[in-house]
């Protein structure tokens, strides 16, 4: 599920990009990234006709992308500048299945989403269900095969690992590992963002949860009876972690994306609060979401663009500026693509050394048993 916080509503997102006030003095330490579309057509990655064809369309339909999500406001308000395409984005605060749903409800309508961004489980199922349109954007081949369906009807756009959140005014000693969340000192404080059946950041915890507690990517359920125990001590809080309850001190505790963390960190630290982010000692797991183009599409042109744009090495960039790990990050590094400024802001990669990764086969048996025992365990 994403996050609910900060939201911009498709009347605010036009509205701002008509006024022009899109708020690009944060790039300044990434020079490069305010390319024109004609430099990026000259380049060889972006044609000028596939610019030209979008902007004959004239717009595109986006769907579930908070502005804090990756690094998204910025994302969609550079995009629109750049393309001068009208935009929408409907229920910011959307989970993966909710984007899907949207596909075939509104198909052959106006409304229609022209892109989705989804959790593999829902990438799977949306390809099965013949959702999706194959395109290869021009950087393909530096997308990791493991990343990618091969047929191009989905890949994967970023990654993130689970972390923890401390709101540090109200959580003595910040959790370093799954074993310190069962302390009687955080009675109340634990949660985690959506049911995991549901929301892929949900899902990543209690998946982090199994490997950190006997099980492994072909079995979850060590993951769903460490929610049970922590429930039993008192500790969990059935409360989604989104960022006004963390800053609020209402889920001073939260199992998330570590990008999602990060920068809840950051937004804390502009209010005078101090937060701590650990990626735990042990269970570390990685979930990438996957980006694919609805077999509907209302504005096919303007959708291939979005794709294009989005795996760039400008869009990638900007996913990285919202802390998540983009999909052709070892390109960008091994090119030196990365500002040395935007590196330390990170995690140490020593954090990400034993990071793990489910197939979608994994993920489509974990999530199936989380539906079948999640609730009836956790009530």
């Amino acid at each position: 599920m994403r996050d609910r916080n900060r939201q911009i509503s498709r009347r605010q997102l036009l509205q701002m990009g008509a006024a022009g006030g899109l708020g690009l003095a944060g790039l300044g330490a990434f020079p490069g990234l305010l390319e024109t579309p004609e430099a990026l057509a000259d380049s060889g990655r972006i044609s000028k006709s596939l610019i030209d064809a979008a902007q004959k369309e004239g717009a595109i339909n986006l769907i579930a992308l908070p502005p804090d999500w990756a690094d998204y406001g910025e994302i969609i308000r550079i995009f629109q500048t750049k393309y001068r395409l009208g935009i929408s984005n409907a229920n910011p605060d959307g989970t993966s299945a909710e984007e899907n749903q949207a596909i075939q409800t509104l198909k052959g309508q106006d409304r229609e989403p022209d892109a989705v961004d989804v959790s593999g489980s829902a990438a799977q199922a949306g390809k099965a269900a013949g959702l999706y349109q194959p395109y290869k954007v021009s950087t393909w081949n530096t997308i990791p095969a493991a990343l990618k369906d091969s047929q191009g009807y989905y890949y994967g756009d970023y990654w993130g690992a689970m972390s923890f959140l401390s709101l540090n005014h109200v959580v003595k000693q910040a959790p370093k590992d799954w074993s310190d969340l069962l302390s009687p000192k955080l009675r109340g404080m634990v949660a985690i963002d959506g049911k995991p059946y549901s929301a892929g950041d949900g899902f990543g915890a209690v998946m982090a949860a199994s490997l950190a507690n006997g099980g492994s990517l072909d079995n979850i359920e060590p993951g769903i009876n460490f929610f049970v125990k922590l429930k039993k001590a008192g500790n969990f809080n059935p409360a989604d972690a989104y960022t006004a309850t963390i800053l609020k001190g209402a889920t001073p505790i939260a199992i998330k994306w570590d990008y999602l963390n990060l920068a809840v960190r950051d937004q804390g630290a502009a209010q005078g609060q101090k937060i701590t982010v650990n990626i735990p000692k042990h269970g570390v797991y990685g979930g990438p979401y996957y980006q694919a183009i609805s077999a509907y599409a209302p504005h096919p042109n303007a959708a291939k663009l979005w794709m294009e744009f989005l795996y760039s090495d400008q869009g990638q960039l900007l996913w990285l500026k919202g802390y998540t790990h983009p999909a052709r990050y070892l390109d960008l590094a091994k090119r030196k693509k990365i500002p040395a400024k935007l590196a330390k802001k990170l995690p140490p990669a020593s954090a990400y050394k034993n990071v793990k990764f489910a197939t979608l086969a994994q993920i489509a048996k974990a999530n199936a048993i989380l539906q079948e025992q999640w609730d009836a365990k956790m009530g």
